[in-house]
């Protein structure tokens, strides 16, 4: 299955890896390349429109795609639970539409996430670092919301971390009882360290984006996911590879098969 490709925000870093992916993919077309503040007419003549702006303007640029009948793919941070709720309430009231919502397109940091999720059953207490470029406008990020988000619905009935002085400002922002630290510093691409705390013991797991490079196998992966959407809005690159449900994470479900194709055997390598 061919389709067509509209990136809003294109001339931002991830725009243009995604701009760049797209023109590598052979079942994809990249028919329009916009700002957040251009018209977006032209995007709405695509199969799948990319959103990758800002938190400040995604929700209306995703409202507009998604009423003109779009499938969209979000790669902008900033989608909380309650926005995400909101975008199901869109798609199922426009047949034909579907949308993916992916905090991180990296296929380690996804697996990092899932690991602190499976963590979180077994410790008390955890806080997050999260550290991108200086150029990142939102904090804390959106992979570092998902993360707290999941880690508290693995609990269960086991209820929120234990934070405490979490009234001082240097404790970080509360998110789904996890304190979260952000750093936002030249030099850095993206970090995030989750550090569980126990009786005589600490557990940190981390990951490091070393390039943007490493995003690339999971836009594609993104893409094709997107362009099969119908009726239904996929959060998290783990729901499209099914790690999710290998690693038994909160409210997982199998994956709809991906859209077979005979090229580019390698592109996802």
């Amino acid at each position: 299955m061919s389709f067509t490709v509209a990136v809003i925000g294109a001339r931002g870093r991830l725009g243009q890896v995604v701009c760049r992916v797209v023109e590598s993919m052979p079942d994809a077309a990249l028919i329009a390349t916009l700002g957040s503040a251009d018209d977006q007419a032209a995007a709405h003549a695509a199969d799948v429109i990319v959103d990758v702006t800002s938190h400040v303007v995604s929700p209306g640029i995703v409202a507009a795609a998604i009423a003109t009948g779009r499938r969209v793919l979000i790669g902008t941070s900033g989608w909380s639970a309650e926005r995400i709720q909101t975008l199901r309430t869109q798609v199922a009231a426009n047949p034909g539409t579907g949308a993916v919502v992916i905090p991180n397109f990296s296929l380690g940091s996804v697996l990092a996430t899932g690991f602190a999720a499976i963590a979180a059953k077994h410790f008390e207490a955890a806080e997050i670092i999260e550290a991108h470029h200086e150029g990142k406008a939102d904090s804390p990020s959106g992979t570092a919301v998902r993360t707290a988000e999941l880690m508290l619905a693995a609990r269960n009935e086991l209820g929120p971390f234990s934070a405490p002085h979490v009234d001082q400002r240097a404790r970080g922002q509360q998110v789904a009882s996890v304190p979260v630290h952000s750093l936002r510093l030249p030099g850095v691409v993206a970090k995030q360290d989750v550090v569980f705390g126990g009786v005589g013991e600490t557990l940190t797991i981390s990951h490091t984006t070393l390039s943007s490079s490493s995003y690339e196998a999971g836009i594609r992966l993104a893409l094709r996911r997107a362009a099969a959407a119908n009726g239904e809005v996929i959060v998290g690159l783990d729901a499209v590879l099914g790690i999710d449900v290998a690693l038994g994470l909160p409210g997982a479900a199998a994956p709809e098969p991906l859209p077979t194709r005979t090229a580019d055997p390698e592109a996802d390598a």
